[in-house]
């Protein structure tokens, strides 16, 4: 059984983070208490192989359950899940891990949330424009649309086709606005370039969640968040959902003015010495998507 542990954490200016590194702890607990609560919710006595029992009134499994399962104390747990200012080791948040059936990125999202090292993590200012060279690159992938975007969806640069298959004007990114997330909540259904909202964009806000929780006090994050929260109910319901997954390349399908719906592969390549920004490239998913996008860049 693993014994408990209560630290006391340094104020503001005692650790050199200041009050940003303090915001961070304090926002932190109530995030990894939310965070436990709704994996816990998900996972059943039959998924661990346990019998459902009597009266039981939780969803998913029970605090005792998983601090039996993991073997660790039910205070211990308890307080961890209450976010109490109590020390884990990565042994033990490996063992809760294993037994709320976290996959990778929900681990290292934990990980965070618990104060604990995952891996190297540089945490820098957010970066709000790209180099010569960086515009250069993306305007040369034409014929393929391509953007370059931070963790938080913020629009960085755009090449001419991008602007062409979204119908924007300048740089400023979706519809005018420099955020791609706040575009597409904001927007009535008919207007919104993703057709099939209802599955991208809980995919889109699950991937901002894992970002998060790097970023976790941070005020340009808070402030993101809670804007959003407020501007959209369907973004604070999948929010506070607590789900997490990783970006990956999929086949999306827009709509465009000027060609009617196609179909295209979204590539994410990472850029050295910008952390956490990508350049996102969409490429036809078939012949008829690419007969299309040869249309509009005629048109262009």
């Amino acid at each position: 059984m693993t014994t408990m542990t209560v630290t006391t954490h340094p104020t503001a200016g005692q650790d050199g983070g200041g009050a940003g590194s303090a915001a961070g702890h304090h926002r932190r607990r109530p995030e990894l208490a939310g965070f436990l609560r709704s994996r816990r919710a998900r996972v059943t006595p039959a998924d661990v192989g346990m019998p459902p029992g009597l009266r039981r009134r939780t969803p998913g499994l029970r605090r005792e359950e998983v601090a039996q399962l993991s073997g660790v104390g039910v205070t211990w747990y308890t307080w961890l899940e209450q976010g109490r200012p109590i020390n884990a080791s990565a042994q033990v948040l490996d063992a809760v891990a294993r037994t709320l059936r976290l996959d990778q990125p929900e681990r290292e999202h934990l990980y965070h949330l618990a104060e604990v090292p995952y891996a190297q993590d540089h945490r820098q200012a957010d970066v709000e424009s790209v180099s010569p060279e960086i515009q250069s690159i993306i305007d040369a992938l034409d014929p393929h649309p391509a953007a370059v975007y931070n963790a938080r969806y913020d629009v960085l640069a755009t090449n001419s086709l991008y602007r062409d298959l979204f119908a924007l004007k300048g740089h400023s990114g979706h519809f005018g606005i420099r955020n791609v997330l706040w575009s597409l909540f904001m927007v009535p259904e008919p207007s919104c370039p993703l057709v099939f909202r209802e599955v991208e964009l809980p995919l889109m806000v699950a991937q901002l969640r894992g970002a998060y929780g790097r970023h976790v006090g941070e005020p340009a994050w808070e402030s993101f968040i809670h804007r959003m929260s407020t501007a959209s109910k369907y973004f604070s319901e999948l929010w506070e959902s607590g789900n997490v997954v990783p970006p990956g390349p999929r086949v999306k399908t827009f709509r465009c003015p000027a060609i009617g719906e196609v179909r295209m592969t979204s590539v994410s390549l990472s850029i050295n010495g910008m952390p956490e920004c990508r350049i996102v490239v969409y490429a036809p998913s078939d012949e008829e998507s690419r007969r299309q996008m040869e249309k509009l860049r005629a048109q262009g």
